[in-house]
């Protein structure tokens, strides 16, 4: 009889422990809103209307995620990329072309 008990609690915790050991998805449609912030404490608010919230979750440098939540629920995901530095890719053009015709500079080699 105790050992039935040891093994039936053994069996118990050792599948209660598997669960716990699962990764964690930071998205899934449908979850709550509460669910999802406390999964994503870095979160901000994108846009707020009455009836929708928008949320802005930076993946890396160069990406993000908008998580749309209508009555407290995600219904929507989308992944964006992070408009690119201007000024900086512009003299990384113009030193390329500089290089490539110094007489030039506006005129590309093929």
């Amino acid at each position: 009889m105790l050992t039935k008990s040891i093994g039936i609690i053994s069996l118990i915790f050792l599948l209660g422990s598997c669960a716990l050991f699962q990764p964690r998805i930071p998205y899934q449609l449908g979850m709550s809103e509460s669910k999802f912030l406390r999964q994503n404490k870095e979160a901000v608010i994108s846009q707020l209307n009455e009836d929708r919230k928008i949320y802005r979750v930076n993946n890396d440098e160069r990406f993000y995620i908008l998580a749309t939540f209508e009555n407290g629920e995600l219904v929507n995901l989308e992944e964006k990329e992070l408009a690119p530095q201007w000024p900086r890719q512009r003299m990384m053009d113009e030193n390329d072309s500089y290089q490539q015709n110094p007489q030039n500079p506006n005129q590309r080699m093929p």
